[in-house]
């Protein structure tokens, strides 16, 4: 299984060093993963490349233009059918792990990547559905979508099989099921005097699940009592 996503951006640099590096760079190279920068000015008619313009109506800030999104989106469109076109807004549904697990399942994304005060609303309305989901990365305001489109592709396809060395750590991952992880340790056994809990060094894998699972449990009811609370609603 393998998975493409193209990103589209008013500043593609800024998503350049991210994926040249680690598990994003690699995934790519073994072709795992397919991730495609598109810059919206190569979308623009006029000598200047303009993209954004002042909102009618007055008011701060400037509005990324329709047109140009228009243009890459349908000119990716008939290359290949997409799954899903989405776009990152601070006003969109939350990005969560159920999500990342359902869009690792498709095949081809589109992500766009909102600049300035945001984008002009014919985009996200338009007749036809150009946009089929929004998404944010949290209750704030970052100065452009690039840093959201990033975290929303990392957590997607780390999910891909391969991706990882070890693809059952993405299974058990924190909020896979609702709770967060449990802590873990590594060598040295002791370290300025705190020590691995006996357990972990006992070599019982039933009663190192066991600990495991009641340390995921404490955590969340210590850090996050809202997931806990859907965690046994669910159950």
């Amino acid at each position: 299984m393998s998975l493409r996503v193209d990103i589209l951006s008013a500043v593609p640099k800024l998503l350049a060093s991210p994926l040249n590096e680690s598990i994003l760079f690699r995934a790519q190279e073994k072709k795992l993963v397919q991730i495609v920068v598109h810059d919206l000015r190569a979308f623009t008619h006029d000598k200047h490349h303009t993209l954004d313009e002042s909102p009618y109506g007055g008011g701060a800030g400037m509005i990324l233009k329709p047109e140009p999104i228009f243009e890459c989106i349908e000119s990716l469109q008939a290359e290949r059918e997409y799954d899903e076109i989405i776009y990152v807004t601070a006003d969109g549904e939350p990005f969560n792990q159920k999500i990342a697990n359902e869009l690792s399942l498709k095949s081809n994304l589109i992500i766009l990547s909102g600049h300035y005060k945001g984008i002009d609303e014919r985009v996200r309305s338009a007749h036809g559905g150009l946009i089929t989901r929004e998404l944010s990365i949290g209750d704030y305001v970052l100065t452009g979508g690039e840093l959201a489109a990033l975290v929303i592709t990392d957590a997607v396809a780390r999910l891909i099989p391969g991706v990882i060395g070890d693809g059952e750590s993405a299974l058990s991952d924190s909020f896979q099921d609702g709770l967060l992880d449990a802590p873990y340790y590594t060598r040295p056994p002791e370290f300025r005097g705190m020590k691995v809990p006996e357990v972990l060094l006992s070599g019982n894998h039933k009663d190192i699940a066991e600990w495991r699972d009641e340390q995921r449990r404490q955590r969340t009811i210590e850090r996050r009592k809202d997931l806990i609370e859907k965690h046994t609603i669910g159950q």
